[in-house]
């Protein structure tokens, strides 16, 4: 299918509503406000298209770089293109929901999710967590270290107060999937959650919001969720 009529084919799927959500949530136009459920007859259709994707991601538009996120193909995908990737997404969206899942389906993803934890960049950093969410919520536990993942924890633990909004969102989704998704750290995600405590997260011109990982690992405990692992990464 050519760029064109992908493009054509997502305007049309796109609703006022849902544009007016993903502005609210930082993203800015161009936009067509497609609902995410709404693109997968389309991706059905072109399957995976790495150049496409590329086309796609570069038009700046919210829905077009989205669904480039669905169709591309990581495994070929370089360190190098994920790095360009990460300098497009402009909010956490973009970086957490489109850069750091494509990442996590590929053999680089804890090099380069390392990397950008470490960055110092406040995005980057958010999308670094979340690979490390999307891998332990999908993997086996036997492909990650324990100790690398408990002196993550640790990490999180002494300095998520101090970190930058959308990097302490990732770091508290980081306690709560260790806690649920990763079994040999249970006990000790556990822990860190009630030393961690309640993270306020601000908002512009909105009450700041309170983010638990206590709360969230005993509700999905409680379900029966312990030991959850996806099965799809991606849509």
């Amino acid at each position: 299918m050519e760029f064109e009529v992908v493009m054509r084919e997502l305007a049309a799927l796109g609703k006022e509503r849902m544009k007016k959500t993903y502005l609210r949530n930082g993203a800015h136009e161009p936009l067509f406000g497609v609902a995410t459920g709404a693109m997968k007859p389309l991706a059905k259709k072109i399957k995976k298209n790495q150049p496409l994707a590329e086309q796609l991601y570069a038009t700046g538009n919210y829905d077009a770089m989205y669904f480039a996120g669905i169709i591309a193909d990581p495994m070929i995908m370089t360190e190098e293109d994920f790095e360009r990737w990460m300098d497009a997404a402009y909010f956490y969206m973009l970086s957490d929901y489109v850069v750091a899942v494509t990442l996590a389906e590929t053999d680089i993803a804890q090099a380069v999710a390392d990397k950008w934890i470490k960055s110092g960049e406040e995005l980057r950093m958010s999308a670094g967590w979340s690979c490390y969410c999307w891998l332990l919520g999908n993997r086996p536990d036997s492909e990650f270290s324990e100790v690398k993942i408990a002196s993550m924890l640790d990490l999180v633990e002494n300095t998520i107060h101090d970190s930058p909004d959308r990097t302490k969102s990732a770091m508290n989704n980081f306690i709560y999937t260790v806690g649920i998704s990763y079994l040999p750290l249970h006990e000790k995600a556990v822990e860190t959650a009630k030393a961690v405590g309640p993270v306020e997260i601000k908002r512009d011109k909105k009450k700041s919001s309170i983010l638990l990982a206590s709360e969230n690992i005993q509700k999905e405990i409680n379900r029966g969720k312990l030991g959850f692992k996806r099965k799809y990464v991606r849509c």
